[in-house]
């Protein structure tokens, strides 16, 4: 994972700011206009002190002259706070919206091989919580730090009007506050940025707990499970605690030194009236000068902890965009709409981790119209095969033909429409059930929908259901059980009316009488398709053109059903210890 230095992230943060510039500049005006006028009050208030001279000594109609544009002023400068917050709530909501959208088209864009190695959990953390902390100190980055800086101008000039003197004086103590500040900020930053990875990480396994009630029960691993919950809760309290600890002494570090520039301010000031270089009017004016040039290194000081938060978690979603994507498609890939199903795997080796071996050397040629069952062992590379040939991981060595034509040298989006596949574990979206059953065909007629849900027997519980086909279901299908969810799944794929097809475990979840009426549909569906079936149970996949045995990533044998039996090899084995309960 990349890494990025505070400088980088902030490049790309303002890559992102510039898309909504307007709001910036409007922002920065008003801020410019909102200072102005709060910075002239006090010069106004000094005037109407000095319009004071004494007892039964006033200028009335001077003092409520001025009183009436202090009215004034606040009035504007109020209306001009409400416009720039107004501003920085656009401009900050639309970039995290800017970013969380690219880290999700990323999703899309990810090899899965990316996917497969990082817990769910962790990726959703990154787009959820890392985006929520850095809007947060974004905002309250820029609603103050504008106006902050224009603060600290304003009354610069301000006091020079005033005292040129004086003005060094507090000028003098400032670095003090840059350097205080600049020392605990470098140091946060590695803290908060260790924060969001336990954050992500702890997001996770939240996530993989929830997901494994029900074995976690089974199994009665509570408190295993609790106690390594603990271990990451605690460390991410410390890291916390340290993260915010050191970070907060920023600010009374520099209320501090402020309250040296106040103190300089009234110790010279005074020295000053007395000897009759200033009025007390300016030397009060001076004073709340001091106070509102300091103000604002409080309050950049306050939020020091949100923005170096805020550049972490930004730096953790950046670093996950920055991710490398899967291998694009060549410019002269193509994109056919229909394939004759001629699949040829011409020597090809294939390893997740470099290193361990796991497919080598694998030939085979496949007619069209031929049904492949691939059967072995677990972990002997079945669901491997399935990936290489769906393209959702690349081989390493040889090549994947597909009519004739390397499946490098096709589209993704054209090679995966050609197949129809139905995993082991099922997956629905949030939708209705038309939604989800017709996703690969949408245009389907309502006529021809309800004819393979009826051959895919979900037909009679969709219509017990008081929206039938329109029923909205939650992520993932909960209400229904397993099966139903597997057979709505079997369903999308006989309606997306493939080229080909793959069976991975497609049945394993539904009862042998089901199961008997789906393989008739499956036999109906596969008829002149090229079709793989993964399948445990050996007695689905008995009429079979040529059954694949498996192990260690290679073909032991090859054959039909009776062919293999008379062998009496591996699979020979495999069938007998399934049906008889031992190997022969």
């Amino acid at each position: 994972m990349k890494k990025f230095s505070q400088k980088d992230v902030l490049i790309k943060v303002f890559n992102y700011i510039k898309r909504y510039r307007i709001y910036l500049y409007i922002s920065l005006v008003l801020s410019f206009v909102t200072v102005l006028l709060t910075l002239y009050i006090p010069k106004l208030t000094g005037q109407a002190v000095d319009f004071m001279f004494g007892p039964d000594q006033v200028d009335f109609k001077g003092v409520f002259g001025i009183i009436t544009k202090i009215i004034v002023f606040v009035a504007i400068t109020s209306a001009g706070q409400w416009l720039i917050n107004l501003c920085n709530n656009k401009m900050t909501y639309n970039v995290v919206r800017d970013i969380r959208n690219d880290a999700f088209h990323k999703i899309q864009e990810m090899p899965l091989s990316y996917i497969d190695s990082h817990a769910y959990g962790e990726i959703e953390s990154k787009i959820i919580n890392d985006a929520a902390q850095f809007a947060d100190g974004l905002l309250m980055g820029f609603t103050q730090f504008f106006s902050g800086v224009v603060t600290i101008i304003g009354t610069l000039v301000f006091m020079l009007t005033v005292n040129v003197g004086i003005t060094i004086v507090v000028v003098a103590i400032t670095p003090l506050s840059f350097l205080v500040a600049g020392f605990i900020s470098k140091r946060t930053f590695q803290m908060f940025s260790e924060q969001s990875k336990i954050r992500g990480e702890q997001t996770g396994y939240i996530n993989e707990m929830i997901e494994g009630q029900r074995v976690i029960k089974a199994f009665n691993q509570k408190e295993k499970v609790i106690e390594k919950f603990d271990v990451i809760n605690e460390r991410l309290r410390e890291k916390s605690l340290k993260a915010t600890f050191f970070s907060s002494l920023t600010n009374p570090s520099t209320r501090f030194i402020n309250s040296l520039v106040y103190t300089g301010v009234g110790i010279f000031g005074a020295l000053s009236v007395v000897y009759g270089r200033m009025s007390v009017g300016q030397l009060s004016a001076f004073l709340s000068y001091s106070n509102q040039y300091t103000k604002p290194f409080n309050e950049i000081s306050g939020v020091i902890t949100e923005l170096q938060n805020a550049i972490a978690c930004a730096a953790s979603i950046f670093s996950f965009i920055e991710e490398k994507s899967e291998i694009p498609d060549k410019d002269d890939a193509i994109a056919p709409d229909h394939f004759e199903g001629n699949v040829k795997i011409d020597n090809i080796s294939f390893s997740y981790v470099e290193g361990q071996k796991l497919i080598e050397n694998f030939n085979l040629d496949i007619k069209p119209g031929q049904s492949i069952a691939i059967v072995g062992p677990t972990g002997c590379g079945k669901t491997t095969l399935i990936n290489l040939l769906m393209r959702f991981y690349d081989v390493n060595k040889g090549a994947i033909l597909v009519d004739g034509t390397d499946v490098r040298d096709i589209s993704r989006g054209s090679l995966r429409n050609a197949y129809g596949m139905v995993l082991q574990e099922t997956w629905l979206k949030s939708g209705t059930i038309r939604d989800n059953i017709t996703m690969g065909n949408p245009d389907i007629s309502d006529e021809e929908m309800r004819k393979i849900a009826k051959v895919c027997h979900i037909d009679s519980f969709i219509q017990k259901l008081p929206k039938k086909y329109d029923t909205v279901i939650s992520e993932n299908g909960e209400e229904f059980s397993q099966g139903q969810r597997q057979l709505m799944c079997i369903a999308r794929v006989m309606m997306s009316k493939p080229s080909m097809m793959i069976l991975d475990e497609a049945t394993s979840s539904i009862d042998t009488r089901t199961e008997m009426k789906i393989q008739e549909a499956f036999n109906a569906m596969m008829e002149g398709r090229t079709s793989f079936v993964v399948a445990h149970r050996l007695s689905t996949i008995k009429n079979a053109d040529i059954i694949l045995v498996m192990n260690s990533g290679n073909i032991v044998e090859m054959g039909n059903h009776d062919k293999l039996m008379k062998e009496k090899g591996f699979y020979y084995n495999l069938y007998m210890s399934q049906f008889l309960g031992k190997a022969i």
